[in-house]
């Protein structure tokens, strides 16, 4: 999706591996940084939530198995997007870095 195309979308929101990723024009909203931080706030908070079932489970409170797989799984997915994010912006940082020599 182009540029014109994402500021002609306005605000909307990208749902994928359980985090919430707006779209929106350039220079409305949250800064870039601001962004990242939430994204990475909420893969941590998906973490702990997951972690939490788990202790949940093994305590024997009333936590039904498929509950624990569906966080654990959506806290993977979460993290597995993240890492997949920073490895894009790490190419894109490269690819300018190259351009630039």
């Amino acid at each position: 999706m182009g540029a014109a195309a994402v500021r002609g979308v306005g605000v909307q929101q990208a749902e994928r591996g359980g985090l919430r990723i707006p779209l929106q024009g350039a220079g409305s909203g949250p800064s870039f940084s601001e962004t990242l931080a939430e994204a990475i706030g909420q893969v941590s908070d998906l973490q702990t939530e997951s972690q939490d079932t788990i202790s949940a489970f093994l305590r024997g409170d009333p936590v039904e198995i498929h509950e624990v797989m569906t966080a654990v799984e959506e806290a993977g997915l979460a993290l597995e997007m993240l890492i997949e994010v920073r490895n894009k912006l790490t190419e894109a940082y490269r690819t300018i870095i190259n351009m630039q020599t």
